[in-house]
C-alpha cells in the first residue's frame, strides 16, 4: 500500500523552531500553518522596507507638488516673454527648473519602485517562518520540536532537522503490485479487482486496474501494476500488507456476492 501524494514539509530557510502546530493524527487542509521559524529579524527587515516604501511615496508626493507650481511659473514666464514682459534668460532659467524637477521625479519613482520590491521581497521572506501544508492529508509523523533548529539541508553531524512532519494524502493511496510477465497480459486498464488487507482478512474491497507501468523487472519478470480502489475507507492505511485479485471482466459483471472466479492472485504493497 502506497501513497502517490507524500511528502516531508520542510522549511526553505534556516531558523529556531518557536511552535509546532500539528500533532500524529491530525488532519490539516493545503495551505495551513504546521509550525513558525523564529522571526523577529525578518519582521523588522519587513518594517524597515515598509518605511521606506511610504518614505518614497512621499517624496514622490512631493517633488510632483513642485512640478507642478515649476509648469505654472513656466506657463506664466511664456506668457510674459511673449509680450516682452521677461526676458530669454527667465524663460531658459524657467524651463530648466521645470526639466530639473522633472529628472527629480523620474528618480523618485524609480526609487519608489525600489522600495516596493524590496517590501515585497521582505513580506515573502517573512511568510517563509511560517511553514505549511503542501496538500490537504493526514500528518503521520512529526520530527521536530520547539527550540530545535531547522534548515533545508542536512548540516551533517549537528542537531539541525530537515523536516517538521510528514504528511500523507489518504486519499491517493493505492496499491502497487508486481504481476508475472505470463499473466500481464491478462491484466488492463480499468480492469475489475478485489483487494484483502492482512489487517482486514474477511474484508474484500472493490477495486480497480489505475494503470500497467510500461516497464518490466528482467530479475523478477514481472510487470508492475497500479490499483485504485472504488471508494476510500479510513482503515485503509499507508504501508499495510494487501492481497489482490484480478478478476475477468465477464465474470465480475455477472457475478452477484463475489461469485467471479479470479484470474490471478498476488501479494502487494
Amino acid at each position: 500500500m502506497v501513497a502517490r501524494r507524500k511528502a516531508t514539509v520542510a522549511a526553505e530557510i534556516t531558523g529556531k523552531v518557536t511552535e509546532t502546530l500539528v500533532e500524529e493524527g491530525m488532519v490539516v487542509e493545503a495551505g495551513q500553518p504546521v509550525a513558525k521559524i523564529d522571526s523577529t529579524l525578518a519582521a523588522t527587515d519587513f518594517a524597515l522596507a515598509t518605511a521606506r516604501v511610504e518614505a518614497a511615496d512621499a517624496a514622490v508626493t512631493a517633488i510632483s507638488a513642485d512640478l507642478r507650481d515649476a509648469e505654472r511659473i513656466l506657463e506664466r514666464t511664456r506668457s510674459l516673454s511673449q509680450k516682452n514682459f521677461a526676458t530669454e534668460a527667465d524663460l531658459t532659467r524657467t524651463e530648466a527648473r521645470v526639466n530639473v524637477w522633472r529628472a527629480q521625479l523620474a528618480q523618485a519613482k524609480a526609487q519608489l519602485a525600489a522600495a516596493k520590491l524590496d517590501s515585497r521581497r521582505a513580506g515573502e521572506v517573512l511568510e517563509k517562518h511560517t511553514i505549511k501544508a503542501p496538500f490537504g492529508g493526514v500528518v503521520v509523523d512529526r520530527s521536530a520540536q520547539p527550540g530545535e533548529m531547522i534548515s533545508p539541508m542536512s548540516a551533517g553531524g549537528s542537531f539541525t532537522r530537515t523536516g517538521i512532519c510528514t504528511i500523507v494524502d489518504m486519499d491517493s493511496l493505492e496499491v502497487e503490485v508486481d504481476v508475472n510477465e505470463a499473466f500481464i497480459g491478462r491484466v488492463h486498464k480499468g480492469g475489475p479487482v478485489n483487494a484483502v488487507l492482512d489487517a482486514y482478512p474477511d474484508w474484500t474491497i472493490p477495486a480497480y486496474v489505475i494503470a500497467i507501468v510500461p516497464t518490466a523487472n528482467r530479475e523478477k519478470a514481472t510487470v508492475k501494476v497500479r490499483v485504485g480502489f472504488r471508494e476510500k475507507d479510513p482503515r485503509i492505511l499507508p504501508d499495510m500488507a494487501v492481497k489482490v485479485t484480478f478478476l475477468d471482466d465477464t465474470a465480475a459483471s455477472g457475478a452477484t456476492g463475489g461469485t467471479a472466479a479470479p484470474e490471478r492472485a498476488a501479494a502487494a504493497r
